[in-house]
C-alpha cells in the first residue's frame, strides 16, 4: 500500500489504531473483494495490511461485478463478456462461485444462452440471489443452495445493467443504461411497477439507507438524479464537477460518495442538503464505491490505474491500494461463520 501526495497520516490511525472494538468489529473480520476485468480474476484483500492476499482465476471471459454470500464463505461473479454495456462483443452466459477459504471456483450457474449477466445482489428478505440478465430484459432469481434459476423478474427495458434492492426485499430498482431510465420492480409480484425517465443515458444506481431516495448518474450532464422512491419521480438533481458514475451512501445516512471518472475525482454529497460539500482527487477512472461496514472507509475502484482508493470518512485522506488490472466491482465478505 502506498500513499499519494495529498494523503496524510491520520488515515492509518483511523484504519488500524483508533477504532473502538464496537466500531471495528464488522470490518476487522472481513475481506475486501474486487472483480478484475483485465485479469479475469477475483481479488481478495486484507484491508488492514492494505494488500492483496490472493487472486482467483474466474475461468471465463470477464466478470465485472461481485457479491459475497451473507455468511462470507462464497463470492459470486457473473461472467459478462468482453464488451461494455450496449457495445458489440461476446455475450456471457454463466456465473462462477468461488470458495473464499480454498480460493477456488467451486460452482457455476449456466443461464442457458448469452444474457450478459452483470450485477448480483442478495435479497435480504428471501436470501435468494438476484442477477441482472440484461439481454433477456430480466432479473434472474437464483437459489444459492442449489445454484438453480428459480424465477425471473421482467425489467421492461433493455440494458438493465445495475440493480438496487430495498431493505425489506420488496422492491428492486434497475438503471437501464441506453434507454436512460430506471425500472421500479415489485419483487414479490414479479412485475414492473413503473419506468422513470432520467436522461438520454444513465449509469449505476444506489438507494439511501432509509429507502426514501434512489440515485443514478446522468451521462449527458454533470448531475445526479435524486428519485423519490415512493412517488417514483425525479425530485431533484445534484450538480457534480463532472459526469458521475458509481455511488454509495454511508450506513448512517450522512453522506453519498460519488465516483466522477471524467475528472478523476470522488465527490461527497451531504444527504441532508443534497449538495456536494467536497471533491477529492483519486487515480484515473474511478468506477464503483463500497462503504466499509463500520462507516470508516469508502473504497473506490480505479479502473485505469489498477488501484483502489481508500478514503477515510473521518478526515477525507486518501490511501492507494494496488489491485488487479481493470479493477471494477467491489464487495465486502464478512468473516465466515
Amino acid at each position: 500500500m502506498r500513499k499519494i501526495q495529498f494523503c496524510c497520516i491520520p488515515l492509518l490511525i483511523a484504519m488500524f489504531a483508533s477504532e473502538s472494538p464496537s466500531s471495528s468489529a464488522g470490518a476487522s473480520t472481513g475481506y475486501l473483494l474486487t472483480a478484475n476485468k483485465g485479469d479475469h480474476s477475483l481479488g481478495i484483500f486484507d484491508w488492514q495490511a492494505g494488500k492483496e492476499l490472493a487472486t482467483v482465476p474466474e475461468g471465463g471471459v470477464t466478470g465485472h461485478e461481485v457479491v459475497a454470500s451473507p455468511d462470507g464463505r462464497f463470492a459470486y461473479v457473473p461472467i459478462y463478456g468482453n464488451s461494455g454495456v450496449g457495445k458489440a462483443g461476446t455475450d456471457g452466459r454463466n456465473m462462477v462461485v468461488i470458495d473464499l477459504a480454498s480460493q477456488k471456483v467451486v460452482g457455476n450457474v449456466d443461464f442457458g444462452h448469452g444474457v450478459r449477466p452483470h450485477c448480483p445482489m442478495f435479497n435480504p428478505k428471501t436470501g435468494m440471489l438476484y442477477v441482472t440478465t440484461e439481454l433477456d430484459k430480466t432479473i434472474s432469481v437464483i437459489d444459492p443452495k442449489t445454484l438453480k434459476i428459480v424465477d425471473t423478474v421482467p425489467t421492461g427495458s433493455e440494458e438493465s445493467h445495475m440493480l438496487a434492492i430495498s431493505k425489506d426485499g420488496n422492491y428492486g430498482y434497475t438503471a437501464n443504461v441506453g434507454p436512460g431510465t430506471v425500472s421500479v420492480l415489485d419483487l414479490n409480484a414479479k412485475k414492473v411497477v413503473t419506468i422513470i425517465p432520467i436522461s438520454k443515458t444513465t449509469q449505476r444506481i444506489a438507494l439511501s439507507p432509509d429507502d426514501k431516495w434512489a440515485f443514478t448518474a446522468d451521462q449527458t450532464k454533470p448531475q445526479l438524479a435524486v428519485i423519490d422512491a415512493r412517488k417514483h419521480v425525479v425530485s431533484s438533481w445534484v450538480e457534480l464537477p463532472g459526469l458521475g458514475y458509481g455511488t454509495a451512501p454511508t450506513h448512517d445516512g450522512r453522506w453519498l460518495i460519488v465516483a466522477v471518472p471524467t475528472v478523476n475525482k470522488v465527490s461527497v454529497v451531504d444527504l441532508q442538503t443534497l449538495k456536494v460539500v467536497r471533491s477529492l482527487d483519486v487515480p484515473k477512472a474511478p468506477q464503483e464505491v463500497l462503504i466499509r461496514p463500520d462507516d470508516k472507509v469508502a473504497y473506490v475502484s480505479c479502473d485505469s490505474s489498477h488501484q483502489i482508493a481508500a478514503i477515510s470518512l473521518d478526515d477525507w485522506s486518501v490511501t492507494l491500494i494496488d489491485a488487479g488490472k481493470g479493477t471494477d466491482g467491489l464487495a465486502w465478505a464478512a468473516a465466515s461463520r
